[in-house]
């Protein structure tokens, strides 16, 4: 899910009930049937919890367990378990919170080719995942696999990917049901996916998708290759629907392919990202970069950059997405605001689609874009 790295592996002991409660959940503001996915970094070390609030949000996804020996892998186990325990501790203020194990992302997604070739392999991990979630006390597993029958940042990838990206999950789920046999609770799977259109190529979603509760859909990142640059999370295409990137057409895809919405959740980025130009033409919308910067998460943006040195912030109507340009460096940063995600949260509505999704919790301390989520989603 993600265009960065983490790892971790664990177990369960809850039931999956994907929405929340209005009854028994008493949030400050929260009462919604639309799942609010946050990932946290477990791949920092150990986690403050402190200030995550589990009432605005209904999952928390643990980023990440890695994949060795075709086996779910806690890597950092020594502050892995702390984080879970902890973790665990905020549903003592929301019974209803879920929290899974996030397999993968961008930086150990390179064994699953692997693990899940044969299947005795997919019953070993997904044997090895579940055994994670079930010890840990936590309620389900997420796979982010980047990518199946595609190169990633190094993962080993070959054509029968297509096929077993499906009999995973379908493992998964067999060792999923078989512990709730056992418990009588109800265990979720889910997945981050990317919304280009190779990685739907490379899979087989309508099918992939049975087994699942929801995929998170990662509607970011769509200027990370190339000369170019551009809006990297917006919810329309700034000018042409055949040519440019959205959230829309990542969603329209998926919905093609045979995913019903009511399993698809728009995902959105805390961040931003950033790019020198060679000059002001358009505002370094759809220009050649010269250079590559960090624009830090949501919180820093609007706090220290709207509006604020040099930096004057834009919106572009077509794509219904804020950005940043400052004229005297030719600087351009793409991000989400207020706005932009109350937008998204009206568009989930309209489609009847599951929820939203975020990376991740720690890009937005302040919980600027929480907020507005919660607000758009009650």
């Amino acid at each position: 899910m993600l265009r960065f790295t983490f790892l971790i592996v664990g177990s369960l002991f809850l039931f999956s009930n994907i929405c929340c409660d209005n009854d028994s959940v008493q949030s400050k503001n929260l009462k919604t049937e639309k799942v609010i996915v946050g990932y946290v970094p477990g791949f920092r070390g150990e986690l403050d919890v402190s200030v995550i609030d589990p009432m605005k949000i209904t999952h928390i996804n643990y980023a990440f367990v890695d994949v060795k020996d075709s086996m779910a892998w806690l890597t950092n186990r020594a502050t892995d378990t702390v984080n879970f325990r902890k973790l665990n501790q905020l549903k003592k203020i929301n019974p209803e919170l879920k929290i899974l194990i996030s397999i993968g992302g961008w930086s150990w997604s390179e064994n699953f080719s692997d693990a899940v070739l044969t299947q005795s392999s997919r019953r070993k991990f997904a044997q090895s995942a579940v055994n994670i979630m079930h010890t840990y006390d936590l309620d389900g597993v997420d796979i982010d696999w980047e990518y199946p029958g595609l190169k990633g940042e190094d993962n080993v990838f070959r054509e029968v990917d297509k096929q077993n990206f499906t009999h995973m999950f379908v493992a998964i789920r067999a060792v999923l049901d078989s512990l709730t046999n056992q418990t009588g609770k109800n265990y979720l799977l889910t997945s981050a996916v990317a919304g280009f259109k190779a990685f739907l190529d490379n899979t087989e979603m309508a099918e992939a998708a049975k087994p699942q509760d929801f995929i998170n859909v990662m509607c970011y990142d769509y200027y990370t290759g190339g000369p170019k640059v551009g809006h990297h999370s917006n919810l329309l295409p700034p000018e042409n629907y055949d040519h440019d990137r959205s959230a829309k057409k990542d969603l329209d895809m998926f919905i093609a392919a045979g995913v019903p919405p009511g399993k698809l959740v728009l995902g959105l980025p805390f961040y931003g990202r950033s790019w020198i130009l060679p000059n002001a033409e358009n505002h370094g919308i759809h220009q050649i970069r010269d250079s590559v910067l960090r624009a830090g998460g949501y919180t820093f943006i609007k706090d220290s950059l709207i509006n604020r040195n040099g930096f004057v912030r834009y919106w572009d109507e077509n794509a219904q997405a804020p950005y940043l340009f400052n004229e005297e460096r030719n600087q351009l940063i793409v991000y989400d605001d207020e706005e932009s995600v109350k937008i998204k949260c009206q568009y989930v509505l309209d489609h009847d689609l599951a929820g939203v999704m975020f990376w991740q919790y720690m890009s937005d301390p302040k919980e600027y874009l929480l907020d507005a989520i919660n607000a758009s989603l009650k």
